[in-house]
């Protein structure tokens, strides 16, 4: 084997020599260690319709991306069985830079997309399950990466105009500078949605990057800054919009909203030869998050509300080190890597109840949390014959929680340490078909507080400590085929067991550590180009997830999803039209544990239609919902109360926030 001249193992980590990537798709058969990786490019991206930017996820068959309140919050994510909340057990960066924030004040996890401009994105890169040393906290279910561009082909000039009040201006280049290139993007939006008070979502968001060299010979360094604030539209419980008391678009609590803000500065060095290749990246980040939420209404404070606040501040610094290279074992030529990732997040978070966005009475806790981990990975790729090669990993991370609390009963120190074995077997290729054996062990942390707490802040009563970090482990076969030009398929079918399930508990707002669980699905995806001007993708996945414990309220995981459906098609290169098509199904869920109440399916349409009116200039037309669908984007069952309602103890109901009626958004982009 040519050293480190072979298709790149660990699901297309290794970035060695210099490759240019016309096409709209890349063949995986000799290429994956699996048949859950992949990888979705610039023009793939392009030719998706997305309400939101988190939705790019979407891109990874299997993968669906919700709200439940409007705009402004992190997304809702559903994967493999898994009601991913905010982002738990799904791993996620942007530019190298983990999104997911832990021990977040609304929910472990917290992944926050809302700072991504979609036209810088060169491309996405998915895997799944816990089967790969560079992944590290949160990628059991999975793991996707969002690269942006160092350069632009040209400048970008675009403006948008929408109904609900979507208004959006981007503007972005990279003039050279120097031996370099200089990009900068500002992007201005503004949007409504179709709610009865105006959502009067407003985020600015800028990126400047000084670059040199390529992703192979290069660096860049990079500043990000992002701003917002919205009003809330939660969840609303169906009791009222049966009776009438509501619309479907109505709000109880006039006050929820937030504010956010993200600011980062990043850098990254690459260094290649023809045997080995160097990695390094840092980066330091500040969020805030001031966030106004009620879900219960009336319940527990029948005169003043439920209104709760979860501020969160918190600055992340990180420091990312791979080095790959040519080796030789047992007389095989190989290829190893072994990395360094260092993170640590100074957090100051709180709880306490508010009126109108007013503290009521005395915050209900209060914490200064530094958690600090440290990850060393290793794996090494070999082919032991022209059939048959292995990826092998091993992966160590030891953690420290360090928590003040505004009790001191709740303070206090911990530390955990996991270790994480990997090995994935690859089988062929015959006649373009691979075949796959993946075993792998993973994990996600737990929030800070839930390792030292003693006492219950609300109740005062005795509570139990969370185990630090919960174990992942992962099992599943696979196959990937190319069997006429143009078509790609890839079928997978996984089990996969969680030490403790991550659940969010919707009357409090956050998530909590639960019992064990287990899943065991499938997955199918297929992508064909047909031709030039048209391209197809066809996804489906099912996944039967059960706690794993005995319980009397029963086995079933509230919010976890079943089956997963999608269907694309995008037309270009037909004159100078150009458009696409997608359906989404977003299957029914458990929303209880003894499965007596559940959620119903929802379908999704979306789609654009495009006309190059010269080589430069180009119009879009983006619909949304285009069936005008009356269904829910998310659904949630547990008990609230509305103003006066009786009996004084609420009621058990199902609360849903409604996917969005039908809308239309006009742009106009402009390349210089």
């Amino acid at each position: 084997m040519a050293a480190l001249s072979s298709a790149a193992h660990a699901g297309g980590e290794q970035e060695l020599p210099k490759v240019i990537v016309t096409g709209s798709s890349t063949s995986q058969v000799g290429v994956a260690d699996s048949a859950n990786v992949g990888t979705v490019t610039q023009k793939q991206l392009e030719a998706r319709t997305v309400y939101r930017p988190g939705e790019l996820l979407e891109a990874a068959p299997g993968l669906i991306v919700s709200q439940h309140s409007g705009e402004g919050k992190a997304n809702q994510f559903y994967l493999r069985g898994f009601n991913l909340d905010h982002g738990t057990d799904l791993r996620t960066t942007v530019d190298g830079m983990l999104v997911n924030q832990r021990s977040h004040g609304h929910g472990q996890g917290w992944t926050d997309l809302n700072f991504v401009i979609p036209e810088l994105a060169t491309g996405l890169r998915y895997k799944k399950g816990p089967y790969y040393a560079i992944e590290g906290d949160f990628s059991a279910a999975g793991a996707v990466e969002i690269t942006y561009a160092d350069s632009l082909e040209a400048g970008i000039a675009n403006l948008g105009i929408g109904q609900n009040g979507y208004r959006r201006v981007l503007l972005a280049d990279s003039p050279a500078l120097g031996a370099g290139k200089l990009l900068y993007a500002l992007e201005a939006m503004r949007n409504d949605g179709p709610f009865d008070r105006p959502d009067d979502f407003r985020k600015l968001n800028g990126v400047l990057r000084y670059s040199q060299g390529d992703r192979a010979n290069g660096w860049n360094l990079t500043g990000m800054g992002y701003s917002a604030e919205w009003n809330a539209t939660d969840q609303i419980p169906l009791r009222a919009v049966e009776s009438g008391e509501l619309g479907r678009f109505a709000l109880i609590d006039p006050t929820d909203g937030g504010k956010s803000h993200r600011y980062s500065l990043s850098g990254a060095w690459r260094q290649s030869t023809e045997t080995s290749s160097t990695e390094v990246t840092a980066h330091v980040a500040h969020w805030n998050l001031e966030l106004y939420s009620n879900f219960t209404y009336f319940l527990d404070n029948p005169d003043d509300g439920d209104q709760f606040a979860q501020p969160d501040r918190r600055t992340t610094s990180a420091l990312n080190v791979r080095h790959a290279w040519a080796s030789n074992w047992f007389g095989r030529e190989g290829e190893s890597q072994v990395g360094v990732q260092l993170q640590n997040d100074n957090i100051w978070n709180s709880l306490f109840n508010t009126k109108a966005r007013q503290l009521i009475g005395v915050p209900t806790r209060s914490d200064h949390i530094v958690e600090s981990s440290l990850g060393l990975w290793f794996d090494h790729a070999v082919r032991w014959t022209p059939a048959f090669r292995t990826v092998a990993g091993l992966r160590a991370d030891s953690y420290r929680f360090d928590v003040e609390s505004d009790r001191a009963v709740n303070s206090g120190t911990s530390t955990a340490s996991i270790v994480s074995p990997k090995l994935n077997l690859i089988f062929g290729p015959w006649s373009k078909t691979e075949f796959y054996v993946n075993l792998g062990s993973g994990f996600h942390s737990n929030d800070a507080r839930g390792t030292v707490i003693s006492i219950d802040p609300i109740t005062g009563q005795p509570k139990e400590r969370v185990t630090p970090l919960a174990r992942a482990k992962g099992y599943e076969l696979g196959l990937r085929t190319s069997p006429v030009n143009g078509l790609q398929t890839s079928l997978s079918v996984y089990t996969l067991d969680l030490a403790s399930e991550l659940v969010f508990v919707g009357d409090a707002g956050t998530t909590e550590a639960g019992r064990p669980s287990r899943r065991v699905g499938f997955e199918l995806a297929n992508y064909y180009k047909f031709d030039d001007w048209l391209t197809l993708d066809a996804d489906i996945a099912f996944a039967r997830a059960r706690f794993r414990d005995s319980a009397p309220e029963g086995q079933r995981i509230p919010g976890a999803v079943e089956g997963v459906a999608s269907v694309a098609v995008a037309v270009d290169n037909l004159g100078p039209w150009f458009g696409a098509l997608q359906w989404r199904y977003f299957g029914p869920r458990p929303l209880v544990e003894d499965n007596s109440v559940r959620s119903k399916a929802t379908a999704l349409l979306n789609g654009h239609i495009g006309y190059k009116l010269s080589p430069k200039v180009r119009l879009e037309l983006e619909g949304f919902n285009l069936t005008n669908r009356k269904a829910s984007a998310i659904d949630y069952y547990y008990t609230s109360r509305l103003f006066g309602e009786d009996p004084p103890e609420g009621k058990d109901d199902i609360h849903f926030h409604p996917m969005e009626s039908r809308s239309f958004r006009l742009s106009l982009n402009v390349a210089f």
